[in-house]
């Protein structure tokens, strides 16, 4: 499929994301977060079919031109990935032969200043992935001063989290990018010349937070182990210390690689056969691709095999 159009963002890590799914002709893989077409794009140049999920309605707009192009091999589901289980069943598929998920937020979207999750250009306080629910204007002028505080903490590691939450609330309401952008620099005493914003935590954090990023990661993982085959391989992009935590210990998990107990601390139940082989150490992106793409600057990948063995989780949708 070698007149596939060029995507308009660089996919962080492809080569070794592509290189990890080794993706042949004629299998079916599952893109839980589609975005620009990236991945999806190097999948189907190699011959596969492409089963592709994003909960953002422009992504699933905009690639149309690409179904077209794939003339049948390339199906695009608006819908969470962490719902894949339910998806795949609704069109009658029982198994793929790889999954790749690019955690957190796409390109497209910090690229548009309308989406409001970005402060490189002035837009309203929105956020949402999937245009629905709750805005970051609304949860930031609507919440007290301790949860927001909390959100800053857990899911942006600032450590004043505390005094920027006061700042929030003292300079409310907001309503642009801009002005929460001011008010956490302010806060935190940023001089221009640092190298890193400071408003970039507090940014990432609200996202998180009004997205469920880790929870839908976490169900995305259960969804994943129940819906490769044997052999099948996982593909896993993460931006942020915490999400890769997540990913790293389902698969310390599922590997059977947890400690054994021991005589002070015997094991709460027999062993389960593992279902995931993890097959490499994380993949960073060397300077090349830094230097290319900024992006990959945080990114970790982690690849693992399916085995034969049942999954584990039962239901999808628990945070396992």
């Amino acid at each position: 499929m070698s007149d596939v159009v060029t995507a308009p963002h660089v996919p962080v890590l492809l080569d070794a994301v592509i290189a990890g799914l080794n993706p042949v002709a004629g299998e079916r893989h599952v893109d839980g977060t589609f975005g620009a077409g990236g991945y999806t794009r190097a999948l189907l140049d190699a011959g596969a079919s492409v089963i592709a999920f994003d909960r953002d309605p422009d992504a699933i707009a905009e690639g149309a031109a690409l179904v077209a192009e794939a003339e049948g091999r390339l199906v695009l589901v608006h819908d969470r990935f962490g719902a894949m289980t339910v998806a795949l069943a609704a069109r009658d598929v029982d198994g793929v032969d790889g999954v790749t998920f690019d955690i957190g937020v796409s390109s497209m979207q910090i690229d548009r200043a309308e989406r409001g999750f970005s402060f490189q250009a002035d837009g309203p306080l929105d956020m949402r992935m999937s245009r629905e629910g709750q805005t970051a204007a609304e949860f930031l002028n609507d919440s007290d001063e301790a949860e927001i505080a909390d959100v800053l903490y857990h899911y942006g590691d600032e450590p004043k989290s505390r005094r920027v939450a006061r700042a929030i609330v003292a300079a409310r309401p907001l309503t642009t990018t801009a002005e929460l952008a001011a008010v956490v620099r302010r806060a935190l005493g940023h001089r221009p010349h640092e190298k890193k914003d400071p408003a970039t935590r507090a940014f990432q954090a609200i996202r998180i937070h009004l997205n469920r990023e880790l929870d839908e990661l976490r169900d995305g993982l259960v969804a994943a182990e129940r819906a490769l085959k044997p052999g099948g391989r996982l593909a896993v992009v993460s931006f942020h210390s915490t999400e890769d935590r997540i990913v790293k210990r389902f698969l310390i998990e599922r590997s059977g690689a947890t400690p054994a107990g021991s005589r002070h601390m015997p094991q709460a139940a027999a062993a389960t056969p593992p279902s995931f082989e993890r097959v490499a150490k994380p993949v960073r992106a060397d300077e090349a691709e830094v230097a290319r793409n900024p992006r990959s600057r945080s990114a970790t990948l982690r690849v693992a095999h399916r085995t034969a063995s049942p999954p584990w989780s039962p239901v999808e949708g628990t945070h396992a």
